[in-house]
């Protein structure tokens, strides 16, 4: 009892303004709805032209993107066994006898293993991931978009806290899954996780401080702003000296009225209250004229990939 009043105490800041974290943003009604609005914002032009043109075009025998389904569990809630889909990208050239590193790529609270658009030849993902490689920019690696709610109940409304059990399935069953059926690095050298919003939350929150065992490289583009402080995620790191941060990416839109107070605030301190990070090499905060939208998310996954991949 006492565990489920502390995550929803938590999970409520998100919903009320957060204003003890500079925020200062109108919500309406329904709060949960005016975040999942912003996610649906169209991208501009304008905000498409931070990523060169020449990495938003169709490469002919690109990547493949593949539609799967696993079993896990209901998390959050009765802890019967399920089946949750996730979309995997496959490189170009896929060869099941090399070894690949994977990217565990979260959406936000409106969202579900679709809202990256990862689906068809006209993802943007795709398409900026096919480019990288075959310009040599990146070595070629694999990308998950899964489901980030670890409940049964799809609608937003009455699962948010579904976000906060995903660790579980990413330990035991999602993580699994991938170094089973494919051709992975099973190792936390070869991993990452990143997200927008409340995936940025999770990167944080379970990414860093639940899962370090397991992942290396982290993401957080607007991360929601239930994700855990500075001093909390220092405290986490310095515990763990023997597993490295191989890269703690940041980025954040200025006009972002519900992320940017608190990602800023805790992203701008963490490098002072441990050794375990340090801006330059292991970490980079980047705040960028944007808001809560994909303008900002895309950039963010662009810049993150490169490091990522391999090209710091």
């Amino acid at each position: 009892m006492k565990r489920t009043f502390i995550i929803f105490s938590i999970a409520t800041i998100l919903f009320t303004g957060c204003k003890n974290k500079k925020t200062d943003f109108p919500f309406e009604a329904n709060p949960i709805s005016q975040a999942i609005k912003l996610e649906n914002q169209p991208v501009t032009k304008q905000q498409l032209d931070r990523i060169p043109e020449a990495y938003r075009v169709i490469v002919k025998d690109g990547g493949t993107i593949e539609h799967i389904t696993y079993e896990s569990k209901n998390y959050y809630g009765d802890g019967q066994t399920k089946e949750k889909k996730a979309n995997v990208y496959l490189p170009a050239g896929y060869d099941k006898s090399k070894k690949y590193k994977v990217l565990y790529l979260m959406h936000g609270i409106g969202g579900d293993e679709n809202e990256w658009g990862m689906k068809d030849e006209q993802s943007l993902i795709k398409k900026i991931m096919d480019n990288l490689t075959v310009k040599g920019d990146i070595e070629p690696f694999i990308i998950v978009t899964p489901n980030g709610r670890s409940g049964s109940d799809p609608n937003p409304n009455k699962t948010y806290l579904a976000f906060y059990k995903f660790g579980e399935e990413l330990r035991n069953d999602l993580i699994p899954y991938m170094d089973s059926h494919y051709s992975t690095y099973a190792d936390r050298d070869h991993r990452a996780m990143a997200g927008l919003s409340m995936g940025g939350m999770q990167t944080i929150n379970i990414g860093i401080c639940e899962c370090l065992d397991l992942i290396s490289y982290f993401g957080a583009f607007s991360a929601a702003p239930t994700s855990y402080e500075a001093a909390k995620v220092a405290q986490v790191l310095d515990r763990n000296e023997k597993l490295p941060v191989h890269y703690f990416y940041n980025i954040c839109g200025t006009e972002d009225s519900i992320a940017y107070g608190a990602h800023a605030a805790a992203a701008k301190l963490l490098p002072r209250l441990t050794d375990r990070l340090t801006e330059g090499e292991n970490f980079r905060w980047q705040e960028q004229g944007g808001g809560h939208d994909f303008g900002i998310w895309n950039l963010g996954f662009y810049n993150f990939v490169k490091v990522f991949g391999g090209n710091k």
